[in-house]
């Protein structure tokens, strides 16, 4: 190893090191190693975590790769672009591809803890959470028929209760005070066809019946007309004061009933199918320390909110001391029947990344591994699992993460080879391609090219490095040099410029 190698290997650890304060990472040029050094002033001895990278020394590397990014490989030694060996990768090595092995007296400093998989009976539950509103169904808005001015106002605050027939507030309204007296003529006139249509004007106007029977009795207009509670409730949304101007249109208040809450509960678009009407739900609420509300789903709703991306389920409650209030946050339990018997794992064994569900698996003798797993259904102490896993598989459920890590190293080549071979099937062999040279290296003979996108390929353009087939004559060739390529690709799956042809312009003709 070169002194520029263990430069870099030593600025890497101490930088780790620092942030940590107890891992230090050191990649050598023939072995990749984990070593992890105690702070215990009576344990000064290392503890390594190594992938399987040893072999006989008659074997030949497959490849080599660089140590510090797995993706760059090399059908032959040299260095990475970060100035490191390449590290060289034989089969050996490849046929156990993401096989970690722990000394075992580093596994309880570690803290590693395993589960084994089993079939076991999960509940249909979801956890989730909703908020308290009126029930909308007993929700009743107050709004003027007729334009005015408020003289009295009788509710003085949100939240008052009210009781049906209960005065709200007085209104004084010059187009009322006509109305009226249009009323009083038909019966001074004691002609029942104005009669009929003046009353049923004030009646459109919302004009109480009381105040209609006093006027037919006295016959005497009222300058301002009092309106009253329709319903028994609580008042919300109250909009006016004395004195305010109204027209038709203008919400003056809001009466709600609270005998009976209404919850929505937000639910996953993942979980909606779990979902049915009268599934059992228990509610608690923080303002209720130890109380729980039991409740029923009476309605799904048939859209799925499209900033939210969840699906809304109503719940009602009966609330006959008010204690629940609307805009309340509860947490929300929603119970179905039992599934059938099924593979699950503990949930917090799972690793979860954008693109992949993984577990780590204990094998034997200290060794650990990082398998894909498909997802079920997932509950706060188990997580269902349809393939990947079987009966009896042992997972590890802490200190998985640096375990995992250090397998998707090695796992990676693995998952890479595979990507590239089964992709040769529908490909043709080779591509031809414009290119303009980035960089020559002679002693690797190797072209760092920019080419156009590769269509047979399904690749865009881009800047990447190629190997050379052994006879291409590197001679004449320099950067910025516009050049027409054939690529074809190795046994290996590494990409191979094969016939290189020069044109007399230069890269801005391209």
């Amino acid at each position: 190893m070169n002194t520029k190698t263990l430069t870099v290997g030593i600025a890497i650890g101490i930088v780790i090191a620092a942030l940590t304060g107890s891992i230090i990472v050191m990649f050598m040029p023939d072995s990749w190693m984990l070593t992890s050094f105690s702070s215990s002033h009576h344990d000064g001895a290392h503890r390594e975590i190594s992938s399987n990278n040893k072999n006989d020394s008659s074997e030949q590397p497959l490849y080599w790769v660089a140590p510090m990014d797995p993706n760059f490989k090399r059908e032959q030694p040299g260095k990475s672009p970060m100035g490191m060996d390449l590290v060289p990768v034989y089969k050996s090595i490849t046929a156990s591809a993401g096989t970690v092995e722990i000394n075992p007296s580093v596994v309880n400093n570690l803290g590693v803890k395993t589960s084994t998989a089993k079939l076991m009976q999960l509940e249909n539950e979801v956890e989730t959470v909703g908020f308290l509103d009126y029930n909308q169904d007993t929700l009743v808005h107050i709004h003027p028929r007729i334009e005015g001015w408020i003289e009295t106002l009788y509710i003085k605050a949100t939240g008052d209760y009210v009781k049906k027939g209960q005065p709200l507030y007085s209104l004084y309204s010059p187009e009322l005070v006509n109305a009226q007296e249009e009323y009083v003529l038909a019966l001074q006139r004691n002609n029942p066809n104005l009669i009929n249509a003046s009353e049923s004007r004030l009646q459109a106007l919302q004009v109480p019946s009381a105040v209609i029977e006093r006027l037919k009795s006295t016959r005497k207009v009222q300058q301002s007309v009092v309106f009253y509670a329709p319903q028994t409730g609580f008042v919300d949304n109250l909009n006016v004061r004395e004195g305010f101007y109204v027209q038709p249109g203008t919400t003056v208040m809001a009466i709600g009933a609270l005998d009976e809450i209404w919850v929505e509960a937000e639910v996953f678009a993942r979980q909606a199918s779990m979902l049915h009407l009268d599934m059992s739900v228990n509610m608690t609420l923080a303002y209720f320390a130890g109380k729980t509300w039991q409740g029923k789903i009476d309605y799904i709703y048939p859209s799925i909110d499209a900033k939210m991306r969840t699906v809304k389920a109503r719940i009602r409650f009966d609330n006959p001391n008010y204690l629940l209030k609307p805009g309340m946050f509860a947490n929300l339990s929603l119970k179905g029947n039992a599934m059938p018997e099924s593979l699950v794992v503990p949930t917090q064994a799972v690793i979860r990344t954008g693109q992949q569900n993984r577990v780590v698996m204990a094998l034997q003798e200290g060794q650990y591994k990082s398998i894909e797993v498909v997802l079920g259904l997932v509950q706060r102490e188990y997580t269902q699992i349809l393939s990947g896993l079987d009966k009896g598989d042992i997972v590890v459920t802490s200190a998985q993460f640096l375990i995992d890590s250090q397998s998707s190293i090695s796992s990676d080549f693995k998952r890479m080879e595979s990507a590239i071979l089964s992709a040769q099937g529908d490909q043709p062999e080779t591509v031809s391609a414009q290119a303009i040279i980035v960089d020559v290296m002679p002693d690797e003979r190797m072209l760092t090219l920019d080419h156009e996108a590769l269509e047979d390929w399904n690749m865009p353009a881009m800047t990447m490095d190629f190997m050379l087939a052994d006879d291409v004559d590197m001679a004449d060739l320099h950067p910025d040099m516009n050049i027409h390529i054939e690529i074809g690709k190795t046994p290996t799956g590494m990409f191979e410029v094969r016939t290189i042809h020069t044109a007399q312009h230069n890269s801005g003709d391209m």
